[in-house]
């Protein structure tokens, strides 16, 4: 499932897991090397002496220098996996529900799978759709310029198709990778279909007025 949606934004990724030399960082979100260090270890900066944290370890990203904090193997901190913060040009209500879904996603894979699931919901709506089917929204929003392999995506994830739970609801196959995968979705459609239009028309609006002009005057000709 998360490979067909590496497939459309091109990039794979490499979630954070327990001994680990490299993987895509949960704060910069960057595949970098991970430097490893028991909490009660040699590591004097992260050195503790209760026996309360023996079983606690830390990772730092090489890149950004920031820390992950393990309890066994589940990484505790931060908590939003290697999801990347929304689109800043998601409606906000959007955003809210994006945003709540990192902070649950490592906790509850479920519940931030259900959130993202009515992102999209919402999204659709936003983009002018009726927001009550999201295999015809999206459907419809293909046919407007959104890669098909979208559509494909979202069935592989279980969120549209003949097997798809209700669009919110939970669906109980949920893991780390759907919702990894649904996070990226949620940002692909709001950059190909909000903000490339976004900056492009910024780039026409641009240019020189008499340049403007001529395109206007091209455009009433055809």
């Amino acid at each position: 499932m998360a490979e067909k949606l590496n497939e459309i934004v091109m990039v794979k990724i490499t979630l954070p897991a327990p001994k680990k030399d490299a993987f895509h960082c949960p704060t910069c979100h960057v595949y970098a090397k991970q430097h490893w260090f028991d909490m009660t270890g040699t590591g004097k900066q992260y050195r503790m002496e209760s026996h309360t944290f023996e079983k606690f370890e830390i990772t730092r990203c090489e890149r950004c220098k920031s820390p992950a904090i393990w309890k066994k193997s589940q990484m505790i901190y931060p908590n939003t996996g290697v999801a990347e913060p929304a689109n800043s040009d998601l409606p906000d209500d959007i955003k809210d529900d994006y945003e709540e879904a990192r902070v649950i996603a490592a906790q509850s894979p479920r519940g931030a799978a259900a959130l993202l699931r009515l992102s999209i919901q919402k999204l659709c709506a936003h983009l002018g759709q009726p927001g009550k089917n999201i295999n015809d929204d999206i459907k419809a929003l293909v046919a407007k310029g959104l890669p098909s392999q979208v559509q494909q995506a979202l069935d592989t994830v279980r969120v549209i198709g003949n097997n798809a739970v209700h669009p919110g609801s939970i669906d109980l196959t949920d893991d780390v990778d759907t919702v990894n995968s649904l996070f990226k979705l949620v940002n692909f459609i709001a950059e190909k279909m909000i903000t490339d239009p976004k900056e492009i028309e910024a780039i026409y609006n641009s240019l020189p007025q008499k340049n403007l002009d001529s395109i206007s005057k091209r455009d009433e000709k055809k």
